[in-house]
């Protein structure tokens, strides 16, 4: 997407994703004037004002945001804008409508990506006359620190629409993964919710409480996953044999747990939320994400140097 000129970007709805995807452009536009925000709320400057800036770091000098475009309008908003980008509440009927309204108004060649965590380009493009130009752009919380960005096409999406948003995210630094299918919750929310249910089995059944298994995750696989993810780690684990020789040692071991695996559900009325919850509160009450968000620049820095050295010549 490299046309010689730093784009001009639109964020639809600015909750903390908005914000955060909004501190993350800010880092690479010239000027604050290349992005506008748009929200219904009435507040929106004071609230931009007084918020925006607590996604900065004491080191970092936040941006003059008296030069941003901030808006009410929607036409206002969309019609100069070489990407659009909501981060609204996970309805369908308003990301449907909101879609059809920023298709009548926005220029043709505009990329149109939404970073929904549920709701798949397929559904959200229905009132759009050309469904080809919606991209899902699944970010990790919070998109500002974490690289990884899901590009999960419809399969009307266009593919220079991938192609062109793979360039833009990955000039800035960022991992944009290609995702194949349209699936519930995409990659990243599946294996992390996968990891949630046996945590909350292995809770509900006693084995540990919820403080304790953090501890777990916080000193093993947390870290270890931060340079290598499961696939790698259990073919290093395998040795000379790799990932096969690691299923030939403990296969069995690894079949025994996914058949006594956590078999819980939300709201079933089994009980464990009573626990879990509880528990939750009593271990952390409210959680600093400040101090969460600066542990984890620090271990990506740390990655990004590691993997740095071992790209350099010898």
């Amino acid at each position: 997407m490299d046309t010689g000129q730093a784009p001009h970007i639109t964020l639809i709805a600015v909750g903390t994703i908005g914000l955060s995807f909004a501190a993350l452009h800010l880092t690479h536009l010239p000027s604050p004037s290349h992005l506008t925000i748009y929200d219904t709320r009435p507040d929106l400057e004071s609230y931009v004002y007084e918020n925006l800036p607590k996604f900065y770091t004491a080191a970092q000098t936040p941006p003059d945001l008296s030069k941003l475009h901030i808006t009410n309008n929607l036409q206002t908003a969309v019609r100069s804008a070489s990407i659009i980008q909501e981060s609204g509440p996970e309805n369908l009927e308003i990301k449907q409508n909101l879609w059809r309204d920023v298709e009548a108004h926005a220029p043709k060649h505009a990329l149109l990506w939404s970073s929904t965590s549920g709701i798949p380009a397929s559904k959200q493009s229905a009132l759009m006359a050309d469904k080809s130009r919606l991209l899902v752009v699944h970010p990790y919380n919070p998109p500002h620190i974490m690289p990884l960005l899901e590009l999960v096409p419809s399969p009307q999406t266009s593919p220079s629409v991938i192609e062109r948003t793979q360039e833009f995210w990955t000039q800035r630094g960022r991992v944009p993964i290609h995702i194949k299918k349209e699936i519930t919750g995409f990659v990243s929310n599946r294996l992390a919710f996968a990891l949630l249910r046996e945590a909350i089995h292995l809770v509900d059944c006693g084995v540990v409480s919820v403080a304790e298994l953090d501890a777990i995750v916080e000193s093993s696989m947390g870290p270890r996953w931060a340079v290598a993810g499961p696939f790698k780690s259990y073919h290093a684990g395998g040795g000379a044999g790799g990932l096969e020789g690691f299923f030939k040692n403990v296969g069995g071991t690894v079949q025994a747990c996914w058949e006594d695996g956590g078999n819980v559900n939300v709201g079933d009325g089994s009980g464990w939320e009573e626990r879990v919850f509880r528990e939750a509160k009593e271990a952390y009450g409210f959680v600093d994400t400040k101090q969460r968000d600066d542990a984890t620049r620090r271990v990506l820095e740390a990655v990004s140097e590691e993997k740095g050295k071992r790209k350099e010549p010898r």
